[in-house]
């Protein structure tokens, strides 16, 4: 199989809407501030809320947004996730115009971490769970576990923008990539 060259074409089409890039991009800076002030306490809450918010707001975008947005779109089974995977590692897994499987599980992961994160944050203002040396250390397991995942996915879409000739992040910014023949890896 050969690779697909983005860089041959100028035409451009559309495929990450709106809602998902600015579902990203606040969620980058959410979790980073997040991540970055600790302290004040109400400071992080409040970012913390927010985090949750964003999420929620992509439940729901994934059932009514955009075609690349609708996890309908995007979610593999196992199976075929297991065989991008095989193919990537062979060296010739198919482009595809919105999220490939790899991608896509990672979303999943990252979305899962990230409600659980806020979950426990919740917990620890809770009076059942104030204090409790339990919620605070899974609390902070979940975040080192997010920071994993985060640098995984940094990681395959430079990776992926490498092996495609593609800024993914560019996409990321405006939405748009360079059309090919992966419409049929995206069934």
């Amino acid at each position: 199989m050969t690779l697909y060259d983005s860089s041959q074409t100028s035409e451009r089409v559309q495929v990450w809407d709106l809602g998902v890039r600015l579902f990203h991009w606040s969620l980058v800076s959410m979790v980073a501030l997040t991540y970055a002030f600790d302290e004040p306490r109400k400071l992080h809450r409040t970012m913390g809320y927010i985090v949750v918010a964003l999420i929620a707001f992509r439940l729901v975008w994934g059932m009514i947004g955009g075609r690349h947005a609708r996890f309908a779109d995007f979610v593999p089974s196992p199976m075929r996730l297991l065989v991008y995977l095989r193919d990537m590692v062979g060296g010739r897994e198919g482009r595809y115009l919105g999220h490939n499987p790899a991608g896509a599980a990672m979303i999943l992961a990252l979305l899962a971490t990230l409600a659980a994160v806020g979950t426990t944050g919740y917990m620890m203002g809770m009076d059942a769970y104030f204090g409790q040396s339990w919620v605070e250390d899974t609390h902070k397991t979940l975040v080192n576990l997010l920071l994993v995942l985060v640098a995984g996915h940094v990681a395959g879409v430079i990776f992926s923008s490498w092996r495609h000739r593609e800024n993914l992040i560019k996409a990321m910014i405006t939405g748009e990539k360079a059309p090919g023949d992966e419409e049929s890896n995206d069934a």
